[in-house]
């Protein structure tokens, strides 16, 4: 069927609320590289508020501790993902990729016309 891409988005509920999607997983590896909201809202050209505030529906909906704000020091204080925080990037990001091989294969036969 030429012409037709699959698509698909990958997110991770808890009791049917949204825990992590996309955007959730680029302000956690955002976090993790900087070690800061404030450059990492930067770096993924947003405000500081609205990373703030997916944070805090992040940890809401999952009941989680995703990351632990360090105050103080010479650089003024920095965040950091915790235990929970890494592991549920880890988690979405697995699944993404399946996600990706999944349609990545269900696309080559539609490609070569396996699917009818």
């Amino acid at each position: 069927m030429a012409g037709l891409e699959l698509k698909a988005r990958v997110w991770i509920e808890k009791d049917g609320k949204p825990v992590i999607g996309k955007g959730g997983a680029e302000i956690l590896k955002a976090i993790k590289k900087h070690s800061s909201l404030s450059r990492a809202a930067r770096e993924l050209g947003m405000s500081y508020r609205f990373a703030w505030m997916y944070i805090n529906r992040m940890e809401s909906a999952s009941g989680l501790k995703v990351v632990r704000r360090e105050r103080g020091g010479r650089e003024g204080g920095r965040m950091v993902l915790t235990d929970e925080g890494r592991e549920l990037l880890e988690i979405y990001e697995r699944a993404e990729k399946a996600a990706e091989e999944a349609l990545r294969k269900v696309s080559e036969n539609l490609k070569s016309n396996k699917i009818k």
